[in-house]
């Protein structure tokens, strides 16, 4: 059964979203200063799944898990494999802020994808929404300040993958309960992410395993929440609200790491969240609407 809409419920799960992917750069970042990214998602995955197992037995147990669309599944996690690999990597290689700043190219792929493939309308105060989040993101990076770093064209490659992925996850919440669609996430990625783990293993250090467990762990919930959010709301509007992540991790990299916030970064995160605020405040969908977006 399809869940109502709701803009209010919806962003309630994309709080809770927010919350995981941060606290999750914040424990990549240490993990992946010791470990090979290919483990660090590898180990991710398979603690992931054990951590999912108790919603798997409620849900229905494994039975419940059978899914009549396997190769979307498998598409949309190649996909955001790729995405994630490089999103670690990329913390290995800029600031936190600026990661995430040009993470947020990423709802340009997913309002394009999910008018042309899903249906939905890119209404005014969407599109509004959109390109306020977007100028912001060009304040915070500057890019025509310096030379780019490759790293900002790793992040770039991984914002075109979450994307992609996104709108996928849309179309399949519309099949697909949340757990199955988590549940094949883990099981896939792990398959996927398997040799290259392998090949780069090495034995974590024991003051290693909290943030190990803590990417695990967030690794599944962000996308839990960010899955139960799209069930109440277009992919559309998911994504703006996703912004504001941008100023929280600009504060994260500037009380752990000593990442300098300037006039740019408060500015463009103004702007981030005046366009979020104003996403939030447009009239909640109807269900009609939902029903053929």
């Amino acid at each position: 059964m399809t869940p109502a809409p709701s803009i209010t419920k919806a962003a309630l799960w994309m709080a809770l979203s927010i919350a995981s992917f941060l606290a999750m750069s914040v424990a990549g970042r240490t993990a992946t200063a010791a470990l090979n990214v290919f483990q660090v998602l590898e180990l991710r995955s398979v603690i992931g799944f054990f951590i999912l197992l108790p919603l798997v037995m409620t849900g229905g147990g494994f039975k419940a898990m059978r899914t009549e669309r396997p190769l979307a599944h498998v598409a949309r996690n190649v996909v955001h494999y790729a995405g994630q690999a490089a999103w670690l990597y990329a913390l290995t290689l800029i600031p936190l802020a600026v990661l995430i700043s040009i993470e947020f190219t990423t709802p340009i792929w997913t309002a394009i994808l999910a008018v042309s493939f899903l249906g939905e309308r890119l209404s005014r105060p969407r599109l509004t929404a959109i390109v306020l989040g977007l100028i912001g993101v060009v304040i915070i990076v500057r890019p025509g300040a310096g030379s780019i770093d490759p790293g900002h064209l790793v992040v770039l490659g991984a914002a075109m993958c979450f994307g992609v992925s996104v709108v996928m996850v849309k179309s399949l919440t519309r099949t697909d309960s949340v757990v199955r669609i988590i549940f094949w996430m883990l099981i896939i990625q792990s398959a996927v992410g398997l040799v290259p783990a392998l090949y780069v293993w090495r034995n974590p250090a024991f003051e290693l395993w909290p943030s190990i467990f803590l990417v695990a762990f967030t690794g599944m919930s962000s996308h839990y929440c960010m899955a139960r959010a799209l069930s109440h709301a277009d992919a559309t509007v998911i994504s703006p609200m996703d912004f504001l992540r941008v100023p929280l991790s600009a504060l994260i990299g500037w009380l752990l790491y000593n990442e300098q916030i300037d006039i740019f970064t408060a500015g463009g995160a103004a702007l981030i969240l005046a366009g979020n605020l104003l996403n939030l405040q447009r009239k909640a969908p109807q269900p009609a609407e939902v029903a053929t977006s």
